[in-house]
């Protein structure tokens, strides 16, 4: 008898515990509230002392296949800059409609070395910038002679977030308001064995180029408030 009434208690509530998720499954897409997302409009190919390269000797590596890039994300952009010294700086953005768990973002930590790149070191920082500071990393990555110190950077919705765990709970809260939240990857590199200088000039680069773009996507590029 007692068994009996135990497993009864067992269905009813793996039936609330469904029913509760199916009530709280988010259905709101945050991606369509957004004005149209493009890319190729939104970041301006010419800011503070940086011009749009045409053509680059150290080409845009992005770590992953087309394919896998076309399944994970809704747009990319890829391009060069370069300053009157001569520096290069190499930013890529992969933006994606739906972060839900099957469609998350893939982080450079991971992609870069199952693309034979080593990684030598990794840091969390703060990101300086004239409008506000952005949560992000740093790495260093070599693959045969080429150096490439790269700083990076993802987004849930509307928040810049440090890693798997913020991310997950950053998705979470969405998801207890209906909301599937759309996020991005922003990733500025640089060919040097001087790794500080490129630190130094990807900081530059990031604050000149979130001043030149409106307040409403400077937020959604970096989580700084558009206020």
């Amino acid at each position: 008898m007692k068994t009996n009434f135990r497993n009864l208690a067992l269905l009813v509530l793996m039936m609330l515990a469904a029913a509760v998720a199916s009530v709280m499954r988010p259905t709101e897409v945050m991606a369509k509230a957004r004005d149209k997302v493009d890319l190729e409009l939104i970041i301006p190919k010419a800011f503070g002392d940086w011009r749009h390269l045409e053509q680059s000797s150290g080409q845009v590596i992005n770590p992953q296949q087309t394919a896998l890039l076309a399944s994970l994300y809704s747009q990319t952009l890829s391009r060069s800059y370069v300053n009157p010294q001569g520096a290069v700086i190499m930013l890529s953005i992969a933006y994606g409609e739906n972060q839900s768990d099957g469609l998350a973002l893939h982080y450079p930590d991971i992609c870069y070395p199952a693309q034979g790149f080593n990684v030598t070191s990794s840091q969390r920082v703060n990101v300086s910038t004239p409008l506000g500071s952005i949560p992000a990393s740093r790495l260093s990555t070599e693959l045969g002679r080429r150096k490439e110190p790269l700083t990076y950077w993802s987004t849930i919705g509307n928040k810049a977030v440090q890693g798997g765990t913020q991310r997950k709970l950053e998705q979470m809260r969405y998801g207890f308001h209906g909301q599937i939240p759309d996020g991005l990857i922003f990733r500025v590199s640089t060919i040097s064995a001087d790794a500080p200088l490129a630190y130094g000039l990807q900081e530059q680069f990031i604050g000149q180029l979130l001043a030149a773009v409106p307040p409403n996507q400077r937020q959604f590029l970096s989580g700084i408030s558009a206020n």
